[in-house]
């Protein structure tokens, strides 16, 4: 007799909360070779990956403390944040 496992659900780590999430539930922002920093809403972009939860504090946490910039090394533009809102305000 076969049992199925369970499929494996991939979690990230969220970089302004420190939380745990299923990688689904994360938005990644990704830093290319060039420096162009970009949201991946796929999830295969190549580059530095941060990931952010998908709520509005979060993004506001990150933007006031500089958490993104610092983790992938570059500087964010005010563009990412607003790009991030107004996706997260289109889910809810």
């Amino acid at each position: 007799m076969i049992v199925n496992k369970p499929k494996k659900v991939p979690m990230r780590k969220c970089v302004a909360t420190g939380e745990m999430k299923p990688k689904k539930e994360l938005v990644r922002i990704v830093r290319t070779k060039e420096g162009d920093v970009s949201i991946d809403l796929t999830g295969k972009k190549s580059g530095r990956g941060a990931y952010l939860s998908r709520d509005r504090e979060a993004i506001l946490l990150a933007k006031k403390k500089n958490t993104l910039a610092n983790h992938l090394e570059a500087t964010i533009d005010d563009k990412i944040y607003n790009e991030l809102l107004e996706l997260i305000e289109k889910e809810s």
